[in-house]
């Protein structure tokens, strides 16, 4: 397969009052065309700020101050002052302008609560409208809304809805239409930043069913973030584990659930309940994640795990490769061993 997507060394940092707090810390990702990945761990583990990096939309005073994020186009992208050329391109390199141009086109972002993400004052149909010429001037409005009111309805959406604002929708409606608005262009890479949160746990599997299904439809790449392994455990292909905005362990889906090897997964599957197991003991994980202002040395986990040793003050682990394929930062282990 191809690597569409290839996330090298990335870091980006806030600045603040107290300080600067390192939100995504050197990681590093690869990620073949027409897979899921899922990206877990606690809320603050620097989830959506490596999500918001890829796009180009980290909020101020966040920056990026050091990594590569190469995206493979598939054809050249042009944009009012030129033309983004196809093949690898490094996004850290583009200027604005020709970020802007990729966005919807090539990557889409849905975001977290859509009912702030959707504006109030515009029917349904005003934004499909604005997102689709704006990229495609030569589009008519007829036309735009004739594409938009398709979309709608295979996401289970009345066309004639399309006049309606945002408070007229449910909150699982306003997510369908959040996902329409970012399949709108028909990008390659989609990234999901916990698309159900607020829902309940029907309109959850509904919103799931459906984005597994466009996922095979339009042939996307996608990155779900999330703090609940569960739903990953239904739609990923693999498995990013973040902490303190470091990655943990990378593993395919069916090879973490079976044996995950970092103390932190092995913590937050026991938090998992499972309707198979019901002997199963829920356990929370003790502690909170330290100050990222003012980060403890080695390991970032070590005064939560059960398994700290003398070397994870010291030493911060590095990502390995594990003897399940996987890789897996945590000094329990060595190259190529899991045992």
């Amino acid at each position: 397969m191809t690597d569409l997507l290839q996330v090298r060394g990335l870091t980006v940092e806030y600045t603040t009052r107290r300080g600067t707090a390192r939100a995504v810390d050197k990681v590093s990702l690869t990620l073949e065309e027409n897979q899921t990945l899922g990206l877990a761990g606690e809320s603050g583990c620097g989830k959506s700020t490596l999500g918001r990096a890829i796009i180009g939309l980290v909020p101020p005073p966040g920056r990026i101050v050091e990594g590569e994020i190469i995206l493979d186009l598939d054809a050249d992208v042009p944009y009012p002052d030129g033309i983004v050329k196809g093949g690898q391109v490094n996004l850290m390199q583009l200027d604005t302008a020709q970020y802007r141009a990729l966005r919807g086109r090539k990557l889409a972002y849905i975001f977290q609560d859509p009912m702030t993400s959707l504006n109030p004052m515009l029917t349904i149909g005003k934004h499909f409208t604005q997102l689709i010429r704006t990229h495609d001037p030569k589009v008519s409005k007829e036309e735009a809304l004739d594409r938009a009111g398709d979309i709608l309805e295979a996401l289970g959406i009345l066309p004639e809805r399309i006049g309606d604002y945002p408070h007229q929708f449910s909150g699982g409606m306003r997510q369908r239409v959040m996902i329409g608005l970012a399949l709108a262009l028909q990008p390659r890479l989609l990234i999901a930043d916990e698309p159900t949160t607020s829902l309940d746990v029907i309109v959850e599997a509904q919103i799931l069913e459906q984005v597994a299904e466009l996922k095979k439809k339009f042939n996307l790449t996608t990155i779900l973030m999330t703090h609940n392994l569960g739903v990953l455990a239904e739609v990923a292909d693999s498995i990013a584990i973040m902490y303190c905005g470091r990655l943990m362990e990378v593993a395919s889906t069916d090879a973490l659930f079976a044996e995950p090897l970092h103390p932190y997964t092995q913590a937050l599957l026991q938090s998992v309940p499972d309707v198979t197991k019901p002997e199963k003991r829920l356990t929370g994980i003790p502690g909170a994640p330290p100050d990222l202002v003012n980060p403890i040395s080695g390991c970032m986990f070590r005064p939560r795990c059960p398994h700290a040793m003398k070397v994870c003050v010291s030493k911060v682990p590095p990502l390995i490769k594990s003897q399940t394929k996987g890789l897996v930062a945590c000094h329990l282990y060595k190259e190529g061993k899991t045992k």
